[in-house]
């Protein structure tokens, strides 16, 4: 394939030559973890019995919404939990992410990440914007993650002696961020080492990115919360909007009534018809999810060759489905992210330029051509402009589209000026 794509698209010398060896080290890969959770999703949609009338779906106030009710069973049967909370109404995983710590951490408490500081956004709703968690009275700690990027489990330890009752954080994907994303089992040691000195504490994991790569999900490793979005793994490249929370029972109801309103809780809420949408994104998400690593190997070893630090490197075990490139100046990334545009589906004729994001502090720069607006699983590309210009490539719900783009953005970037 990779031949060919360099003969249609007029990819020759030294892309050509690196591309040729990149797929030599990865076409042949096999992907094990997908594999399985593809036969963990197909058993959870014949468990949950679904018949073609439950996909209409309703309007208005969405009471007894089939859709809507079979779409949260088979997300937790999926995700390892004991309920799920999916709504086309909480409109992204930073939605869900806030949402959670708020409805169970009261004001005087404390949030805990041990994960270092979470992404951009995040931190900013936690801590710095305007009404943030912080202003409500909630305080915020963080625990870097040690030198190997691994969670410093005695130092969440003491941290949870001294502060029994806080929720503790976990953010399994690398954000924008030179640090690597965390497995599920080391938050299920993460679990285990704080729920050992504070038993009564909530473990919150935010899932974004991660969902379906590992065989296990967090709630299948001790987190008593997962948050994330359905326009990423999740959705397949299918699912129009919305995000979820799924964890033990009383926690998601706890949220819903945050959301919505004590006394209706998740008893609302119209799917608008989209429930076939959210249902056969989930079906198909293994394997695009399968797909995405495939192109991210790829592209990992692509830039490798190239000469490019990369992590994760090529066919290195992922928990998540994105692929940091270190490419070390500012120009890089704008040309990488043009290279990549050229590529898209949609607006395969623009050109990225830096821009302020809300939430970020540094200008970041884009690449996007998604069928359903922000769905990451769907290829783009991400950086923020500041050292050491790492740009973060995420999705590609076709292998043969990532390695297009791939071969485009170094095209693009090994002639830079």
């Amino acid at each position: 394939m990779i031949a060919e794509l360099c003969t249609r698209f007029g990819i020759h010398g030294r892309v050509r030559e690196a591309a040729l060896a990149a797929h030599a080290r990865t076409g042949a890969l096999e992907y094990e973890p997908q594999q399985r959770a593809h036969l963990k999703v197909l058993e959870a949609f014949l468990a949950e019995g679904i018949v073609e009338s439950d996909l209409a779906g309703t309007t208005g106030y969405g009471y007894d919404d089939a859709a809507r009710a079979r779409y949260e069973s088979l997300l937790a049967r999926v995700l390892g939990a004991e309920r799920a909370l999916a709504r086309i109404s909480i409109v992204s995983g930073t939605h869900a992410i806030v949402a959670a710590i708020a409805a169970v951490t009261p004001p005087g408490s404390a949030v805990v990440s041990v994960s270092g500081p979470p992404y951009d956004t995040l931190r900013n709703a936690l801590c710095d914007a305007p009404h943030s968690l912080r202003a409500q009275g909630i305080v915020y700690r963080e625990i870097p993650l040690s030198s190997e990027g691994a969670i410093d489990l005695t130092e969440a330890a003491r941290t949870f002696a001294e502060c029994p009752s806080a929720t503790a954080f976990i953010q399994r994907s690398r954000g924008y961020a030179p640090r690597r994303a965390l497995t599920v089992a080391e938050c299920e040691a993460a679990c285990a080492a704080i729920k050992g000195i504070a038993p009564q504490a909530l473990v919150l994991v935010d899932n974004c990115y991660g969902e379906l790569v590992e065989e296990r999900e967090p709630c299948e490793a001790g987190a008593d919360l997962v948050m994330g979005s359905l326009i990423k793994n999740l959705g397949g490249g299918i699912a129009p909007a919305g995000a979820y929370v799924a964890g033990r029972a009383e926690l998601v109801e706890r949220v819903a009534a945050r959301l919505y309103a004590p006394g209706l809780g998740a008893a609302l809420g119209p799917t608008l018809g989209f429930g076939r949408a959210f249902l056969q994104g989930l079906f198909l998400s293994p394997l695009v999810v399968a797909q995405c690593i495939r192109g991210l190997d790829f592209i990992a070893a692509l830039f490798e060759e190239l000469g490019y630090a990369v992590d994760p490197l090529p066919a290195a075990r992922r928990t998540d489905i994105i692929q940091a490139i270190a490419l070390g100046t500012p120009e890089r990334l704008e040309w990488f992210a043009a290279g990549l545009q050229a590529a898209m589906p949609l607006n395969a004729r623009f050109r990225p330029i830096p821009g302020e994001v809300p939430g970020y502090l540094d200008p970041v720069i884009m690449s996007s051509g998604a069928f359903v607006s922000g769905a990451t699983i769907e290829l783009s590309c991400d950086a923020p402009l500041r050292p050491p210009y790492e740009v973060y490539v995420q999705g590609g719900v076709t292998t043969a589209h990532a390695y297009l783009g791939a071969l485009r953005a170094a095209v693009a970037v090994e002639g830079l000026p």
